[in-house]
């Protein structure tokens, strides 16, 4: 089996740390569904952070990562040459990160994030789409995937909510 990728790519530089972080530690990458396995391989961070951090702490980390993110996506898309490319996933990590803010422990819990982050993150319902088509850059990579992060985390803690 022979994988393939795409000749954009290869304008990215993997010394580059900007671009590596980017890419999602590489989960970018992936041929098939990037956006998909950068939500997926933000799960492991998440609970390394969860296990080191309180959650003001975790907070500061999310703003720092959104605020990093913003550079790191504007280099990345500058080098590929075309805005919020598949393989730019650092959005997704943040994203994912939002959605699991106070997570009730279980699997389940993750499950449900997870897909809501993914629903709102593909589909684009308002407002998420209005960031999408109005802010370029860096920014405008970042802050849709932060709005459907927020809208997954409320649709987690509501359905945790009315399961009490």
């Amino acid at each position: 089996m022979r994988i393939t990728i795409k000749p954009e790519l290869y304008r990215l530089s993997a010394r580059n740390p900007l671009h590596w972080l980017a890419v999602g530690f590489g989960s970018g990458l992936s041929p098939k569904a990037p956006g998909t396995f950068g939500s997926l391989a933000a799960i492991p961070f998440y609970y390394l952070l969860l296990q080191w951090f309180s959650l003001p702490a975790y907070l500061v980390i999310l703003v720092a990562s959104f605020t990093i993110g913003i550079w790191a996506c504007r280099s990345a898309a500058k080098a590929i040459g075309e805005h919020d490319h598949g393989a730019i996933v650092w959005d997704e990590f943040v994203g994912m990160w939002i959605a699991c803010i106070a997570l009730p422990s279980g699997i389940v819990w993750m499950l449900l994030a997870f897909v809501a982050f993914r629903f709102f993150d593909i589909l684009k319902p308002w407002p998420i789409r209005w960031f999408d088509e109005n802010l370029s850059g860096g920014l405008g990579i970042m802050t849709d995937d932060v709005v459907a992060g927020i809208a997954a985390l409320g649709v987690v803690q509501l359905v945790y909510w009315l399961m009490l």
